[in-house]
C-alpha cells in the first residue's frame, strides 16, 4: 500500500493547539468549538470567517511556531501503518521546515520517502498538481486526510480515498481511528 497523507489533523493531532491559538485572536463570545469547525474546512476560511486582520494572521503563525511539538502529537495507532505501508508521503501546506521539526521531535521523518511542502511552490489544495506530482514518482494508492479538500486531488487523480474523523461526502472510507483503517487495510482474518 502506497499512501499519500496530509499532515495537520491527519497524522498529527494539531487542531486542538490550533484552536487555542486562534482562541486567544478571535472575540471571547466565539467557542472553541466554532474555531475549530471553521479551521477544519481550512485555515484560510477560518481566518475569513473570524475576520483576523494580517497582524492577527502573523500573530497566530508566530504563536503556532512557538508551540512545543509535544503540543502537536501523532495520531494513536498511526505508527503502525506507516510501518506496514510499502511507502508513504506527505502533501501540506505547512513550510518544510517545521513538518521537518515535528518529524524528528517524534522520530517519525524515516516512515516518509518524500514530502511536498507549502513552501514548494505547488499550488494551494484542492489542485491537485502536488498529488500529480507525487502519484507520477511513487504511483500512491490511497490518500488520507481530514478535510474535503484533501481528497478532492486524489480523487481527479484516481487514487482511492480516506477521510480521517469527518464524514463528509465523497470519500471511499471513513475511519475515527487509525486502528479501523489498519484493520479495513490489512485485515487480521
Amino acid at each position: 500500500m502506497r499512501i499519500l497523507w496530509d499532515f495537520d489533523g491527519t497524522l498529527f493531532d494539531t487542531y486542538p493547539a490550533f484552536t487555542k491559538v486562534m482562541k486567544q485572536l478571535v472575540s471571547s463570545e466565539i467557542s472553541e468549538d466554532e474555531i475549530l469547525r471553521e479551521l477544519k474546512v481550512s485555515f484560510h476560511h477560518a481566518t475569513e470567517v473570524f475576520q483576523l486582520t494580517e497582524e492577527q494572521i502573523t500573530a497566530f503563525r508566530k504563536k503556532d511556531n512557538a508551540l512545543s511539538p509535544d503540543d502537536k502529537p501523532p495520531f494513536r495507532g498511526l505508527k503502525t501503518i506507516l510501518e506496514k505501508a510499502e511507502l508513504n508521503v506527505i502533501m501540506t501546506h505547512k513550510p518544510r521546515a517545521e513538518v521537518i521539526a515535528i518529524l524528528k521531535h517524534f522520530d517519525m521523518e524515516h516512515y516518509f520517502a518524500d514530502l511536498v511542502a507549502g513552501d514548494d511552490g505547488f499550488p494551494r489544495k484542492p489542485d491537485p498538481a502536488s498529488y500529480h506530482h507525487l502519484n507520477d514518482q511513487y504511483h500512491l494508492d490511497l490518500a488520507v486526510g481530514d478535510r474535503l479538500l484533501d481528497i478532492l486531488p486524489a480523487k481527479e487523480v484516481g487514487m482511492k480515498t480516506c477521510l480521517f474523523q469527518n464524514d463528509s461526502p465523497g470519500a471511499d472510507f471513513y475511519v475515527t481511528n487509525y486502528h479501523d483503517l489498519n484493520e479495513m487495510l490489512w485485515p487480521s482474518n
